[in-house]
């Protein structure tokens, strides 16, 4: 995994980019994770280079997957609203996680907090519930701090990022 460029950020946003970066790094078969607004917008990822080539597929109205967190954001904010309107049918209460298994992978979702959701895409080969473990590690150290102002700030910040032309150093 490439670690953003965490420049300029507060503190708060710096500790979130480094809880992510730990929990792709310390879980085997993680492949890419998102943190997910309550209004579907992608607020960290554990791959940022890929968010330019989401933007440039849409430019050239590609379709299907391409792996980006950009498309995991949106299968994330999706499987969320649809769980969350199930479970109001219901009356089953809030939907606490999200566990997708298929034959070439799996994907989690877990609520964080007003509505925000954490977004991991796994192996096939990944144990779940150890991914499961450490998906909840991370809501309980995020979930306290991802405030308004640092969702707005860590949105502004992917916002920002621009495609860099080849060879181009940031």
């Amino acid at each position: 995994m490439t670690a953003p460029s965490t420049f300029g950020l507060s503190s708060e946003a710096r500790n979130l980019h480094w809880i992510l970066t730990n929990l792709v790094e310390e879980v085997p078969g993680i492949q890419s994770v998102a943190v997910v607004s309550s209004d579907g917008l992608l607020l960290l990822s554990s791959d940022p280079g890929r968010n330019a080539e989401a933007r440039d597929a849409l430019t050239e109205r590609r379709s299907g997957p391409r792996g980006s967190s950009a498309d995991l954001a949106t299968v994330v904010s999706g499987i969320g609203s649809l769980t969350v309107g199930a479970a109001r049918l219901m009356e089953f209460g809030g939907v606490k996680h999200t566990m997708v298994a298929m034959e070439e992978g799996s994907l989690f979702v877990m609520s964080i907090s007003d509505g925000s959701l954490l977004g991991v895409h796994g192996s096939a080969d990944c144990d779940m519930s150890v991914v499961a473990y450490h998906m909840a590690l991370f809501v309980g150290r995020a979930g306290h701090v991802l405030t308004p102002e640092l969702r707005g700030e860590l949105r502004k910040s992917l916002e920002s990022e621009e495609p860099q032309p080849t060879g181009s150093a940031r």
